[in-house]
């Protein structure tokens, strides 16, 4: 019986270590081909060993795109949005979670039907409002919309389901206003689900492609996926830039994500456990 037991944990750590050399090996492949020219990389024999171009590559990819002025775009876009839209949608949260209103559950019913309508079918008259405000080429287009992201909410109203309704009410007997429970009694308990969400957020403004390249003309406001999609000409791409680009846009998610996986793990499952 303890051998089976052994067998079974060997076996079920083969297949975790498979499964996470299959999952890094695209970002593996993507710091080769940043080190590396881009005939090696689609040579007959691919080289899966470091070269040494890549400081020439993110030389070219600095003169194509302007790695200071992409990455700045990209992490103030990102980190507004994430810092904004986490505040709304907690508040957002907190009001369908706490509050008893007439339609709260026909409201909450249509943030989730949202989720539901295909993004590219509220691009044209997304884009007709930002035209109208005249918003298009500014900061304000790419980081308004969609504050209120619809499973924000819902993540940030399945943990605050669980919060206990006594507290809040010795908080109202004891003069505490609304503001004041909700920044400070009933925030501070959803640190694990607030680093969640703003995972989430942040990686989906910071991988955002179609609207920021439809609401902004100029390259001084291009997002890293707008300014990598530059990259690709009509006849020659050079693949040795385009994965120093990526290699560069992937490290902001993964620190973010470190600096936060204490908390992502119990936040996910709290949600799911409520």
């Amino acid at each position: 019986m303890k051998k089976t037991k052994m067998f079974q944990k060997i076996g079920l750590y083969v297949v975790l270590v498979i499964g996470a050399l299959i999952s890094l090996f695209p970002f593996y492949w993507a710091v080769i081909g940043a080190t590396n020219e881009s005939g090696k990389m689609f040579s007959a024999t691919p080289t899966l060993t470091p070269g040494n171009k890549l400081i020439d590559n993110i030389t070219h990819l600095n003169e194509s795109i302007g790695i200071g002025r992409v990455m700045f775009n990209s992490l103030f876009v990102a980190t507004t949005y994430t810092v904004l839209s986490l505040l709304i949608c907690t508040m957002a949260a907190y009001a369908f979670a706490k509050f008893r209103f007439k339609g709260r559950n026909i409201i909450f019913a249509m943030f989730l039907i949202s989720m539901m309508i295909p993004y590219h079918a509220t691009v044209i008259p997304l884009f007709k409002m930002m035209a109208a405000l005249g918003w298009l080429n500014t900061y304000k287009a790419l980081i308004l919309p969609n504050l209120a992201y619809p499973f924000a909410i819902f993540l940030m109203r399945q943990n605050m389901l669980a919060f206990p309704d006594a507290l809040i009410e010795a908080a109202r007997i004891d003069g505490a206003g609304e503001w004041r429970i909700f920044f400070r009694i009933v925030l501070p308990s959803m640190k694990p689900a607030l680093a969640a969400t703003a995972i989430f957020l942040f990686m989906y403004q910071w991988n955002s492609f179609l609207w920021p390249l439809i609401a902004v003309s100029s390259e001084d406001m291009y997002t890293f996926p707008v300014a990598l999609s530059s990259l690709f000409g009509l006849s020659r791409i050079d693949y040795g830039q385009v994965m120093a680009g990526v290699t560069l846009a992937t490290v902001p998610i993964i620190i973010f994500f470190l600096a936060l996986q204490r908390h992502f793990i119990s936040g996910m499952l709290g949600s799911a456990i409520k």
